[in-house]
């Protein structure tokens, strides 16, 4: 069996074009090895990747210099800018549903971890 896998989202990459992501879904990222082992960084805008990621979501962290926040959803990158009329773009906790703030030094990153076999979790 599979272990779950991390593939960071972020950068100026997700704010350009990334999309929505939530708790279940399933999800294809291209990715590049971040880690060598089971971490990967999400790439996009011509870089070569190294391997597809496919998989179901099942744990999503919102991550700052404070350490890694569990959340509900990653926002697209267009709401995270405030563009996008139907999403404010707000983090919130997993778990309490509570509004989340994250300083970031810089842009704004996520892990989202990935069950590459697609299972859903029971809760």
């Amino acid at each position: 069996m599979a272990e779950a896998v991390v593939v960071v989202v972020g950068g100026w990459e997700h704010l350009c074009c990334g999309l929505p992501v939530e708790l279940g879904d399933l999800v294809e990222y291209g990715v590049v090895s971040a880690d060598g082992a089971r971490r990967f960084a999400e790439v996009r805008h011509g870089t070569v990747t190294s391997q597809t990621i496919r998989g179901r979501v099942v744990e999503l962290y919102a991550v700052g210099p404070e350490g890694r926040v569990a959340i509900d959803r990653v926002p697209s990158g267009a709401a995270l800018r405030g563009f996008d009329d139907d999403d404010d773009g707000h983090l919130e906790a997993r778990w309490t549903g509570q509004p989340v703030e994250v300083e970031w030094d810089g842009d704004p990153e996520f892990e989202v971890v990935v069950d590459p076999f697609g299972k859903r979790q029971r809760r």
